[in-house]
């Protein structure tokens, strides 16, 4: 399987051996005391995968799991990505001491951007749609990041645009990772989720369900799960540019990802913004799993699969991903310095 998809898609100009994982990371693992770490960065991962009792009552005999990526230190799946290409850009000499990180971010890539930056001592600068929750905003300020704002109209799309041109009119200053083309961001999931969700499936998964945003998750993942076993990945994305699923890019509408390779998935699914926010009310109130809606989108996509197996007389084990929790979209109240108590 070609692992950078076709000619010029996302590849930077040195050679990736997917096969190698980062530098130190197993190895500081390995040598730490159980239950104690070195750094808030070595939390990032392994994170547990819950089955989802109530929702598979619609599917019976098939089994939904759900890995559990807010209970990583940043709160959400992106950390894996974030701290991966801050590593990988360090270790190259891309990003140099005195330079400032920039990037385009919905709000949970900032939010990791942010926390991995302060515990590494790398200064970041986030251009973000200004739109964003709140919440996202004041997170990554509270880890000291410089925040830029787009036009809210033109969305995620809009703050790659002017994240560029930030990065042109100033060169020297930032080193521009560009998640969305950024081969760090798919590997992060190659050499984390899929190993991990093989381990804890014990091999037994069959179909591996996740939104696309920058594509991250369900490329590298994917190719993982594709080399490990006949697993079957499917894609979601909302079903209509005016969409309410934030964090997911409905691809025909957007400037699509380079590192996105539409050979990789399976499948794809259409979500409608609806389905995703019904399902996220239910993970709260049936499982006791508060996440955001495109959380609740990935979950909705996992039971179409589970129903469409059950229908056909299979079985399977369904596994997709919580993305963040969904405290993420309440208002702050005490992280506005303004108020008074």
């Amino acid at each position: 399987m070609n692992l950078h998809g076709p000619p010029g898609l996302g590849r930077p100009a040195h050679v990736i051996d997917p096969a190698a994982a980062p530098a130190g990371v197993a190895l500081a693992r390995a040598q730490a005391p159980q239950g104690r770490m070195e750094s808030i960065v070595d939390l990032i991962g392994n994170t547990p995968l819950v089955r989802l009792r109530a929702i598979e009552a619609d599917c019976l005999g098939v089994e939904l799991w759900a890995k559990c990526e807010f209970s990583n230190p940043g709160g959400s799946v992106k950390d894996r990505a974030a701290l991966r290409i801050i590593r990988d850009a360090l270790a190259r000499g891309d990003l140099k001491a005195g330079m400032r990180l920039i990037d385009s971010t919905s709000g949970n890539t900032g939010i990791a951007y942010s926390m991995v930056g302060a515990a590494l001592g790398v200064p970041i600068t986030l251009v973000l749609p200004e739109n964003v929750s709140a919440p996202r905003k004041q997170v990554s300020r509270a880890f000291g990041t410089e925040l830029v704002f787009s036009d809210p109209m033109e969305g995620s799309d809009g703050a790659i645009v002017h994240a560029r041109r930030v990065v042109d009119e100033n060169p020297g200053i930032y080193y521009y990772p560009n998640q969305y083309a950024n081969d760090s961001n798919w590997l992060a999931h190659y050499h984390g989720t899929g190993p991990e969700i093989w381990a804890q499936t014990q091999g037994r998964v069959t179909h591996f369900v996740t939104g696309v945003g920058t594509s991250g998750t369900i490329i590298g993942t994917a190719r993982r799960l594709h080399e490990l076993g006949d697993v079957q990945c499917i894609a979601v994305q909302p079903d209509d540019a005016m969409h309410g699923l934030e964090g997911l890019k409905h691809i025909p509408s957007s400037i699509v990802p380079p590192i996105y390779d539409e050979t990789v998935p399976d499948e794809t699914l259409w979500m409608p913004t609806e389905e995703g926010w019904d399902m996220a009310e239910r993970l709260a109130k049936h499982e006791a799993l508060f996440v955001g809606h495109s959380a609740g989108a990935n979950v909705a996509g996992a039971l179409r699969i589970g129903k469409r197996l059950a229908s056909a007389g299979q079985t399977g084990v369904v596994v997709t991903v919580l993305c963040d929790r969904g405290d993420r979209y309440f208002a702050p109240l005490r992280w506005e310095k303004h108020y008074v108590w």
